[in-house]
């Protein structure tokens, strides 16, 4: 019920102005969010960097109806980059790109046209690209879009959503040398016709897929905040002999950090993915519903509030 109640407040914009202005809950934002501005993310990106941790940036931007707002999101891409490798927080630093902020929905070649140029900057930056996914209505075309950029750009790094019934088999396409892999369960509501609707056979999923990409030839990244599965991966591992410069495990900033450091310490690769731009609210709203734990730190500071 009460993630049924913070979801619809996602769309509420009253609901939106008083948690950016709200003394409380904007330390709630800064704990899942960068901010909203460039500079947010450079600040944010250098201090877990000094911490050890690798990052990727996702610029939340707007959502993308005109090819003015796709040239926007890319233009803003290829700042970041910039200022990345001017910082010198390449190649510690990726960024995660979604091709419907490139313009996907209306116009596949342009989407295209703008993930090369953000790949064309990175590769001059240093570093790498992950074309983030979205609903299963977008995964053939993603993928489409992905081989293609890596005929020229062969870093450029998949993500495959274990719910959808149809990942193993794209972990078995995508295994290759050199495939840059990220593995998570995915978050968008989905038909039972295309994904698995209990948490058991998701986590099911993960794990045949997981063993997929771990006895492959390229570079699982490990999306999950889940101790199993985390557990499971460290012993998949330990059982293809994977060192850790031969996968990665990945976490949302502001979940989990104590145990991203303890990783860290064990010697494991782990990425923060790090939101930041204008359109932080949803975002931060559905990183809230999906916990009972982040519920009640919301719950508490809207009390303190009041």
């Amino acid at each position: 019920m009460l993630r049924t109640v913070i979801l619809a407040a996602a769309r509420s914009s009253r609901c939106e102005q008083f948690v950016a202005t709200a003394p409380y809950t904007r330390d709630i934002v800064r704990r899942f969010v960068a901010g909203a501005r460039t500079d947010d993310a450079l600040r944010v990106t250098r201090a877990l960097v000094q911490d050890g941790l690798a990052v990727t940036l996702d610029n939340l931007g707007e959502d993308t109806v005109t090819p003015g707002q796709a040239t926007a999101v890319r233009d803003e891409y290829l700042n970041l980059l910039e200022l990345l490798a001017a910082a010198g927080l390449t190649p510690a630093t990726e960024v995660s790109v979604k091709l419907s902020a490139l313009g996907q929905t209306f116009d596949e070649q342009l989407a295209y046209d703008h993930a090369r140029a953000i790949c064309v900057a990175a590769d001059t930056a240093g570093t790498m690209v992950t074309l983030d996914m979205e609903d299963h209505t977008t995964t053939d075309s993603t993928l489409d879009i992905l081989l293609k950029l890596r005929e020229d750009h062969p870093s450029t790094g998949a993500v495959l959503q274990a719910y959808l019934r149809r990942t193993e088999s794209d972990c078995r396409q995508l295994a290759g040398a050199g495939s840059r892999v990220r593995l998570c369960k995915g978050a968008y509501r989905e038909p039972e016709s295309v994904a698995y609707q209990s948490a058991h056979d998701v986590d099911r999923s993960y794990v045949r897929c997981l063993n997929i990409l771990m006895s492959g030839a390229g570079y699982p990244m490990l999306a999950t905040h889940d101790p199993r599965l985390i557990a499971i991966g460290e012993d998949r591992a330990r059982w293809f002999d994977r060192g850790p410069d031969r996968f990665e495990f990945q976490m949302l900033y502001g979940i989990r950090p104590e145990e991203q450091a303890r990783l860290v310490g064990d010697g494991y690769t782990v990425r923060t993915y790090v939101p930041y731009g204008d359109q932080w609210y949803g975002y931060l709203m559905r990183r809230l519903a999906e916990r009972p734990a982040n519920l009640a730190f919301f719950a508490r500071a809207l009390m303190h509030q009041g």
